[in-house]
């Protein structure tokens, strides 16, 4: 692809310096649509980052666009904070019906704002308002949001510095496998529970994803899961997951932790929820929780009535059968077999993922840095995770067409090749 040079004044001069993707991506983009970006000269791109995870369903998907603009055609409420409207009461009505009803969930919706770390600041607000304590555990490499609670527990020493505060009432653990394998699951978790010398004040909760997508697709296993809960219900602690990237069908099923058989107390979702990549989040706990008093916590843009629209359009497309569910599955067994194709011919590489969440770790932690400015100027739009971007992330649209993504992958494979 010949790329001609944009004119890219206005944000080198005017912008923070804070921007970050478009430092990868030196382009203008003017349109999407499915799984393709467009510059403003015109030059495609296939888009294995779907707006981090944003973008389940493709870019300006025909359905829910029509949906969007048939509802705002007619003057719908656009803001209503948390008014009750017709578009909000559709949403709920196909959650209800679609999602959780099918699956035996029992969650009260509350929506706490229109971003990821807004659920997370609700959902670590009321743990320790449930159990009176300040404590909550995380993970090693995790990561949660950039507000001041969501960044206390997350593990990027980068991304906490930039708090510019202390980070307080939050303890590390080791996530599934951080020890190689080394130790049993929880050792250190139980001893300190179990241990009044240990420091550990006792924990409200503790919050997990359960593919750590910005540390590296750190996929934990269903059975570590599983202990985790178990040890969760034992100690009396609330058990938080974090679906905001790994939710709406990333996985394959709508709830990632749908494969390991358990039910958390308290989920976050955002990104993909409303299906269109408006702002959106909500967190979903056990009825009991739900002890908030009114207004306690609430945000000015919680109603964003046009995200309403369209989630209650992708619910009702993508989720009232499978299909979507196993063409997931269908297309991360793809992913997986490139993968392990790439991996043989690069000694130390591995790889590892679930569902359409899949990253291509390399021996060199540049190399991926590399190999993803490479695939650029192919024509693929693609990210890297870790705590040293060591790794190739690869997250397409689950409407991805079997072209589209064989076509991505062989951009993929060359770009690492050839960087190597």
């Amino acid at each position: 692809m010949t790329l001609i040079q944009p004119d890219l004044s206005v944000f080198t001069t005017l912008e923070s310096e804070v921007r970050s993707y478009c430092r990868s991506w030196p382009t203008v983009f003017d349109r999407a649509q499915g799984s393709r970006m467009y510059d403003e000269d015109g030059h495609a791109y296939l888009d294995f980052f779907a707006g981090a995870g944003s973008l389940n369903y493709g870019h300006n998907n025909p359905v829910l666009k029509r949906a969007l603009l048939d509802y705002l055609e007619r003057d719908g409420v656009t803001h209503g904070l948390d008014m009750s409207t017709t578009a909000k009461r559709a949403f709920l009505e196909f959650f209800q019906n679609m999602i959780l009803r099918p699956r035996d969930l029992p969650y009260k919706v509350m929506f706490p704002g229109p971003t990821g770390t807004n659920a997370v600041e609700a959902a670590l607000k009321l743990a320790r308002k449930v159990k009176g304590r300040e404590t909550v555990v995380s993970f090693t490499n995790a990561f949660h949001g950039m507000s001041l609670g969501s960044l206390a527990v997350t593990g990027n020493a980068f991304k906490r510095a930039g708090a510019g505060v202390p980070l307080v009432h939050t303890t590390p653990m080791p996530f599934d496998h951080y020890m190689g394998g080394k130790t049993p699951d929880f050792l250190w978790f139980e001893h300190l529970l179990a241990d009044n010398g240990s420091g550990l004040d006792k924990p409200a909760a503790v919050i997990v994803e359960t593919i750590q997508g910005e540390g590296g697709i750190n996929v934990a296993r269903p059975q570590w899961l599983r202990g985790l809960a178990r040890l969760c219900l034992q100690h009396d602690m609330l058990l938080i997951v974090d679906d905001i990237q790994m939710g709406c069908g990333r996985t394959g099923a709508f709830f990632s932790f749908e494969e390991a058989g358990i039910t958390p107390d308290i989920v976050t979702v955002s990104k993909s929820i409303s299906g269109y990549g408006l702002p959106m989040s909500l967190c979903l706990f056990r009825p009991e929780l739900d002890v908030w008093e009114p207004g306690e916590h609430n945000g000015t843009f919680r109603g964003n009535n046009p995200a309403f629209v369209t989630a209650a359009a992708a619910l009702n497309t993508y989720w009232a059968d499978d299909k979507l569910q196993q063409q997931t599955l269908a297309h991360g067994q793809t992913i997986e077999a490139a993968l392990r194709d790439t991996a043989a011919h690069h000694s130390g590489s591995s790889y590892r993922g679930r569902g359409m969440a899949w990253g291509l770790e390399l021996a060199d932690p540049r190399h991926a840095g590399r190999a993803a400015r490479r695939a650029f100027e192919l024509g693929l739009l693609i990210e890297t995770s870790g705590a040293h971007d060591q790794v190739v992330k690869l997250l397409p649209p689950l409407t991805i067409t079997s072209d589209e993504l064989d076509q991505g992958l062989r951009i993929v494979q060359r770009a690492v090749h050839e960087t190597a």
